[in-house]
């Protein structure tokens, strides 16, 4: 047993959707998750700036005593993962590798589409995730940096005109290429999956990579016993380096829970 917190952290509130599936599968656990919201998004930052970023989360993360961190962030994994994952004392996870294995495992047609920030798809990591599990699939992979913008502002309704005109045009090439799953390549994105779907159809299985990520991230700790006490109700703290107002409001609306006076605002610099 081990009751040390997991530390989660995102640009922004795209790293909510790891945390929710976490708390759904391990609600024992303690989490502490860091959103940088005063620096969203990081899909169109150079390398060298994601990789500073991701440094400076995990190194605030570690300082709470973390088991195991989550990096829920598919431009800074895409980026940064190695660096990361040879610099701390803890597990790290991603979230490109779940979501690959799913895909592969699902797709029938073995056309399968990956969207995500300009870093992530540039980076090319989904491509070559798929290519070693199922070099038999064919992927497709299309950017869309106005998506974090969408759901860091609150627009993500299926009936939002500038989000559904936004992913029509994103979208089109992913719907006439023939693809049966789709891999939501950054954790911003489950947030429009009614929109994506309004665009897609529902015939299209979508891969949400924070909550596959966090599947894994539960059956580790349980095969090597770091599952905190049973006995317990884990708890999640809260940070932004922005507006505490304007997240508490938008995440509230998502974790279905009210988290006003839960989060707390930090700098990184």
């Amino acid at each position: 047993m081990d009751a040390r917190p997991i530390g989660v952290f995102d640009s922004g509130l795209g790293g909510l959707t790891t945390v929710k599936k976490l708390a759904q599968l391990l609600p024992e656990e303690n989490i502490v998750y860091l959103g940088d919201t005063g620096r969203v998004p990081y899909g169109s930052r150079s390398n060298e700036t994601i990789i500073k970023y991701a440094r400076q989360a995990a190194d605030f993360l570690t300082g709470f005593d973390i088991k195991a961190m989550v990096i829920a962030c598919n431009t800074a994994c895409s980026t940064a993962y190695d660096i990361i994952h040879d610099s701390y004392g803890v597990p790290i996870f991603e979230v490109v590798t779940p979501p690959a294995q799913t895909a592969a495992q699902y797709t029938k047609n073995k056309k399968i589409g990956v969207i995500g920030t300009t870093a992530t798809i540039r980076s090319g990591a989904y491509e070559k995730s798929i290519m070693k599990i199922a070099p038999d699939c064919n992927v497709f992979s299309v950017s869309c940096p106005l998506f974090v913008p969408l759901v860091e502002n609150g627009r993500t309704g299926p009936n939002d005109v500038a989000a559904l005109d936004i992913a029509f045009g994103y979208l089109s090439d992913l719907c006439n290429a023939g693809i049966d799953t789709l891999i939501l390549g950054c954790t911003h994105y489950p947030l429009l999956q009614d929109v994506i779907l309004k665009v897609v159809g529902p015939d299209v299985k979508l891969i949400d990579s924070g909550a596959e990520t966090a599947k894994l991230v539960a059956n580790d700790l349980v095969a090597h016993k770091m599952k905190a006490p049973g006995s317990t109700t884990g708890n999640i703290k809260y940070f932004v380096t922005d507006s505490v107002e304007g997240f508490s409001t938008l995440a509230s609306v998502y974790l279905e829970a009210d988290i006003h006076g839960l989060v707390e605002q930090v700098t990184l610099e």
